[in-house]
C-alpha cells in the first residue's frame, strides 16, 4: 500500500502529468482538497473508488482515512492543487505517515506560478531584468520566519510570486513601492486554470484599485517585477549570434 501525494496542477484538467492522471485512475481511495482541486480532475477515477473531499476535515481525520486504507491494503491518491512542495500542507501529513510507517511517494505538478506565467505569456527571468524568482506569501495568521518579511525579500528586486495575500494587497503594495517604485508592473491571477479564471494587470500604483474593482478576494497569485511588462532586454547567451555556444550543434562536413 502506498499513499501518493499528487500535484494536480492549478485547475485545468489537462495541466496534470501523465503519471498523476494514471494514479487517479488506478487508486481505489482518493482524498482531494475540494476547495482547491476542481472535480473534473477526478473524472477518470474508478467507478468504485472511495472519493473524499478533505476540505472540511482536520489533519487527524485525514490520517484516519489513510490508516483505514492501509489496513485494507488500498493505495491512496492524496490529491493537492499545484505542486505538493509549494504551500501544499503536505509536510505535516508526511511526518505523520513516517510515524505510522506508511509508505508514500510525491508526484510533482504544475505550479500556479508557471501556469500563470504561461497564461500571461511572460518569462519570469529575463537578461538584465531578473534572473531570480522568489516564491513567498504575505504574513497573516501564520507569521514569517526571521528575514523573510516581504520588505527584506523585495530588497533583492527579483521577480516576486506572492501567494495567499490578495486580501492584503494594499499592505503588500505599501511594502514594495520603496524597492520597486510605483511604476513597477504587477499581475494578479485569480484561479488560474479554472473555468472562471481572471487576471488583472497594472502597476504598483494602480493594482489595488483594479483588484477591488474586480472583487478579487481569494485564490489569487500576485506577480511583481519588471518581467511583467518588459520594455527592453538583451538576447540570452544561448541564442546570441555573436557567442559560440557549445549546445548548438555544428554542421557536419560532407
Amino acid at each position: 500500500m502506498t499513499v501518493y501525494f499528487i500535484g494536480a496542477g492549478p485547475g485545468d484538467p489537462e495541466l496534470i502529468t501523465v503519471k498523476a492522471q494514471r494514479l487517479i485512475r488506478e487508486c481505489p481511495v482518493i482524498l482531494y482538497a475540494g476547495s482547491l482541486v476542481p472535480e473534473p480532475i477526478l473524472a477518470e477515477a474508478r467507478d468504485d473508488a472511495l472519493i473524499i473531499d478533505t476540505a472540511p476535515l482536520h489533519l487527524e481525520q485525514i490520517i484516519e482515512y489513510i490508516q483505514q486504507a492501509n489496513n485494507e491494503a488500498k493505495d491512496v491518491a492524496r490529491v493537492h492543487s499545484g505542486d505538493p512542495s509549494i504551500y501544499g500542507a503536505t509536510g505535516e501529513q508526511m511526518r505523520r505517515l513516517d510515524e505510522l510507517k506508511i509508505s508514500y511517494e510525491v508526484i510533482p505538478g504544475v505550479t500556479a506560478v508557471s501556469a500563470s506565467a504561461a497564461w500571461l505569456k511572460r518569462e519570469l527571468t529575463l537578461p538584465d531584468i531578473a534572473q531570480t524568482v522568489i516564491y513567498t506569501r504575505y504574513a497573516g495568521k501564520t507569521s514569517m520566519p526571521e528575514g523573510e518579511d516581504l520588505s527584506s525579500l523585495a530588497a533583492h528586486k527579483a521577480t516576486l510570486a506572492i501567494h495567499l495575500g490578495v486580501t492584503r494587497i494594499h499592505k503588500i503594495v505599501a511594502e514594495l513601492i520603496p524597492h520597486y517604485g510605483k511604476e513597477c508592473p504587477v499581475a494578479v491571477c485569480y484561479k488560474t486554470g479554472w473555468d472562471d479564471q481572471m487576471k488583472v494587470e497594472g502597476t504598483l500604483e494602480t493594482i489595488v484599485d483594479l483588484v477591488r474593482k474586480n472583487k478579487i478576494t481569494r485564490t489569487a497569485l500576485i506577480l511583481v517585477g519588471g518581467v511583467m511588462n518588459p520594455t527592453e532586454f538583451d538576447t540570452s547567451y544561448l541564442y546570441d549570434a555573436d557567442q559560440a555556444n557549445i549546445f548548438r550543434p555544428r554542421k557536419r562536413k560532407g
